[in-house]
């Protein structure tokens, strides 16, 4: 028997099957990676808006923090915080959860409302920190101190320093926000001109931009800035579920479907399964 004959077709067979599964499992691994790992935020619907299209935004890894910057600090209100949770540039009212911890920010840190909500770490000289949200505009810097001005809540302040100092000498860095539960939307107005303020956002915290879109005749709509935090349409947006998307100042974007039921109605808050 002449084995040479015999074995010639078995190795080309093997050879051909060995090539196909790798060409099989090379095939596999690129559709993994064009379909899934997009790390897009899904507050529960349904495609509701994208005709079950795959979700177009991405999170781009998690927030990093800023260089640490020279600035100083003072501070405002009273030791339990008192009259510095109501009224303020952002419009965040007391119930909205950022409790003591908060800031009233230099106006370039404000930058026209576009950086309420945002995060920062302060450090005193003796090194002690402390992270603040920002829900106010401060004055510009006092004259002969380096850098932003912070004025902080009294418990914000005397976390870093002694209250008979006054003014501070701080470093601060901006850093991510550390949320509890998602994003909330509170509506107010009326089917003519909505009001929409959005607080606990996670991540940079801050918002330049926000768009909504209704289940119906509301397709995607860009709101604009009225002041602060609070943000403006006149598209009537009764009848529907609303899904409201943010992007945060570092480009981040988040899409809270169906956040708001048909049946929402105007000065009542609803918030998002997930955050930043």
């Amino acid at each position: 028997m002449d084995t040479t004959t015999t074995m010639a077709p078995l190795t080309l067979l093997t050879t051909t099957s060995l090539l196909l599964f790798f060409f099989l499992a090379s095939f596999a691994v690129d559709v993994v990676i064009a379909g899934g790992g997009g790390g897009g935020y899904d507050d529960g619907g349904d495609g509701e808006g994208g005709g079950g299209a795959k979700k177009p935004h991405v999170n781009h890894g998690r927030y990093k923090c800023g260089p640490w910057v020279d600035g100083h600090a003072t501070f405002y209100g009273g030791r339990d915080a008192s009259g510095t949770t109501e009224g303020g540039a952002c419009g965040y009212k007391d119930a909205d959860g950022y409790g003591a911890m908060t800031a009233a920010v230099s106006p370039a840190l404000f930058d026209n409302g576009a950086g309420c909500g945002a995060c920062y770490e302060l450090k005193g000289e003796s090194g002690k920190t402390v992270v603040v949200t920002a829900t106010n505009q401060a004055p510009p810097p006092v004259n002969g101190m380096k850098g932003e001005h912070f004025d902080l809540t009294m418990p914000a302040f005397i976390s870093i320093a002694e209250e008979k100092l006054g003014v501070v000498p701080v470093s601060y860095r901006k850093v991510a926000c550390v949320r509890q539960g998602g994003i909330k939307y509170t509506i107010t107005g009326n089917p003519s001109y909505n009001m929409v303020m959005v607080k606990n956002v996670g991540g940079a915290g801050d918002v330049v931009k926000l768009t909504v879109k209704g289940t119906k005749r509301v397709k995607w709509t860009p709101l604009q800035r009225s002041w602060g935090q609070l943000w403006k349409t006149e598209a009537n947006l009764t009848g529907e579920s609303l899904t409201f998307r943010v992007m945060t100042g570092d480009h981040r974007k988040a899409t809270s479907w169906r956040v708001a039921p048909r049946d929402w109605t105007y000065d009542n808050t609803y918030q998002a399964k997930k955050n930043f």
